[in-house]
């Protein structure tokens, strides 16, 4: 059973993955070359949304609920996805002001992680008939990080999941070494050091932690 202290435990270690702290840097951003056709690109928030990907929903978002700063938000909605602002020093001050300074916008993060990401996640986790904490982990965290559980990579090992007659240990260890190898052999080279996230699922695996009853220590952090 995903008890509340479970999830927590689950966002917390993911926290850890985006921004380096369980709690969640919800004014982080980062630049990578990871948009569209190379391209450099902003990330933003708690769990790392992208200029090219949810920042806009994020933002739409905040601005329904009433942000301090939507006016100013407004303004550049229309680039947002649309024309890069990643070399925009209003926008991204604008962006880190907001996080710092309105709990608004800490909410709108919060919304918008749980709507696009976490339930998603969680229904593929029960449709398929995942029991297990460590389960949810790897999946939630492969909405996070690759936006889904890629068909491509789950035609890459025989297992199936539990709902096909599978076991759930065997799944779960097939899809997160496929993810790996994936992740360190992409063809944009800034993936590669991610592969830190599926060698946590991996330790985790071998130490038995299926029901995340144990700690979980990954860049340099523990979560208890």
């Amino acid at each position: 059973m995903i008890t509340p202290a479970i999830k927590n435990k689950i966002m917390a270690i993911v926290n850890v993955f985006e921004t380096g702290t369980p709690e969640g840097r919800y004014d982080a951003i980062a630049i990578f070359p990871d948009g569209r056709n190379g391209s450099r690109q902003i990330t933003y928030g708690r769990s790392q949304t992208t200029e090219q990907g949810n920042l806009r929903n994020l933002l739409e978002r905040y601005i329904a609920i009433g942000g301090k700063f939507s006016g100013e938000f407004n303004a550049f909605l229309p680039k947002v996805g649309a024309v890069p602002l990643v070399d925009n020093k209003d926008f991204k001050d604008l962006l880190k002001k907001s996080a710092k300074e309105d709990p608004l916008m800490r909410q709108a993060q919060d919304e918008t992680f749980e709507i696009l990401y976490f339930q998603p996640a969680l229904h593929f986790f029960t449709a398929e008939q995942f029991a297990l904490p460590l389960s949810l982990l790897v999946i939630y965290d492969s909405y996070i990080h690759s936006g889904s559980i890629p068909g491509f990579l789950r035609v890459r090992f025989p297992e199936r999941t539990p709902l096909r007659g599978g076991d759930e240990k065997a799944w779960i260890a097939a899809y997160t070494k496929a993810r790996q190898n994936w992740l360190a052999t992409h063809k944009k080279k800034v993936l590669h050091p991610t592969v830190y996230r599926t060698k946590t699922f991996i330790d985790q695996m071998s130490k038995g932690n299926w029901m995340l009853d144990q700690p979980v220590t990954t860049q340099g952090k523990t979560i208890a």
